[in-house]
């Protein structure tokens, strides 16, 4: 676990936090014999993103929403271990908080697609202490990992020193759905970045 984490923090402390507009995201992902084409317009603070199936055995519709910021990632991946696959988003808001967000549908039994939950981290005052956004994503073994910077008070949204914390979250089935339940928080000292 302390090697994944390594990982995960040293991929967070070189990539930008800044938002930029860039052209459209368009990328197409494969697993498990299902293909999803994803695209999102990227050209404001709004846009519209647009996932299409290819390879479900009862519904390939396209699923088009409009979200707020631009996607900055997509990635397949089979969370549950079910043998059907999730296809999961990832989104930054415009603006200095750099707001994370997450889209994600799961397929069932390689039928068709439900939406995969995901609490506002807010209703959780341990995990959301010190939040400020800033949040990158990334499915770790089988859980979808959270990470951002822990502001303290008085800290300038471009000068975090508080750490950093990972949510790791696990994916059940729900009543309309799939949610992803918080598992597990690891918090990062400065000292311990210092370290890695």
């Amino acid at each position: 676990m302390r090697k994944t984490n390594s990982i995960l923090i040293a991929t967070y402390l070189t990539t930008a936090c800044s938002f930029t507009y860039a052209a459209d995201f368009d990328q197409s992902l494969e697993l498990q014999g299902i293909s999803f084409k994803v695209h999102a317009t990227n050209k404001g603070s709004i846009n519209t993103l647009t996932i299409k199936p290819k390879g479900l055995k009862l519904d390939n519709k396209p699923i088009t929403r409009e979200i707020n910021g631009r996607v900055v990632e997509a990635e397949v991946t089979d969370m549950n271990a079910d043998g059907s696959p999730e296809i999961l988003v990832y989104t930054t808001s415009a603006g200095s908080g750099s707001y994370g967000d997450f889209i994600g549908y799961a397929a069932n039994h390689k039928k068709s697609l439900s939406a995969i939950f995901m609490p506002d981290i807010m209703d959780d005052k341990e995990a959301s202490a010190g939040y400020m956004g800033h949040d990158e994503f990334s499915v770790v073994e089988t859980r979808l990992a959270r990470r951002f910077p822990i502001y303290r008070p008085g800290d300038t949204n471009s000068n975090p020193t508080g750490g950093l914390r990972q949510l790791y979250y696990v994916l059940t089935p729900g009543e309309a759905g799939w949610v992803l339940k918080l598992d597990e928080i690891v918090n990062f000292s400065p000292e311990d970045l210092a370290e890695n």
